[in-house]
């Protein structure tokens, strides 16, 4: 199975793909390129440094969103992907790619969806309303895309302690290592081995 990954920042998800691709953990997959939105995303170096193809295509590039949306759909095409994985993506998916890649797109959300998601969060402001709301049981998720903001079938999930003392750093940190880097590569490998199908609007392991 090839695969896009798509990136914002550090790329600490792509770095535990690219870790698990290169040591066989996930089966039957290469990372045919990782694109980002921001040119000085530190993940297009992890990329380049395991002989990646690296490109960003950057809204701010583009007079019209839809030329964007355009481009970047015509990038992803351009390296004949079977899934499109979004690892801290922070661009609102174009409704054309969606369509392209109908249950081809999983992305990871650092919560235990339906909690603290939707608009507005991502990154360490999920962490900081998770601490804001006192709850004891934090986590992530990785789901399928579709045109909501976190609303496609749940694939895995697996959930994180909320500990005392904790900062949203902190919480960001745990959730990553213990959560985040384990089941993106899973459903990655799940999806590669064909374990994976949705039925009626829910992902089912088989």
């Amino acid at each position: 199975m090839k695969i896009a990954v798509l990136v914002s920042g550090g790329g600490t998800n792509l770095q535990a793909i690219i870790d698990k691709v290169e040591n066989g953990t996930i089966r039957n997959t290469s990372i045919e390129v990782v694109i980002s939105n921001k040119k000085d995303a530190y993940a297009l170096t992890r990329a380049a440094e395991h002989g990646i193809a690296a490109e960003c295509v950057s809204p701010k590039d583009f007079e019209k969103r839809e030329d964007f949306n355009k481009a970047l759909v015509e990038r992803i095409n351009a390296y004949d992907v079977d899934l499109v994985v979004l690892a801290g993506y922070l661009v609102i998916l174009p409704e054309i790619l969606i369509e392209e890649y109908p249950n081809r797109i999983i992305n990871i959300h650092p919560s235990l969806i339906p909690s603290f998601c939707g608009a507005g969060m991502y990154g360490l402001k999920v962490h900081e309303a998770v601490l804001e709301r006192g709850v004891k049981v934090t986590g992530a998720t990785v789901h399928f895309v579709d045109a909501g903001v976190d609303s496609g079938p749940i694939l895995l999930q697996k959930a994180v302690e909320v500990e005392q003392g904790d900062t949203a750093e902190i919480l960001q940190k745990r959730v990553m290592e213990q959560a985040e880097w384990l089941i993106l590569p899973n459903a990655i490998d799940l999806i590669a081995a064909g374990k994976v199908e949705i039925i009626d609007g829910k992902a089912v392991i088989k």
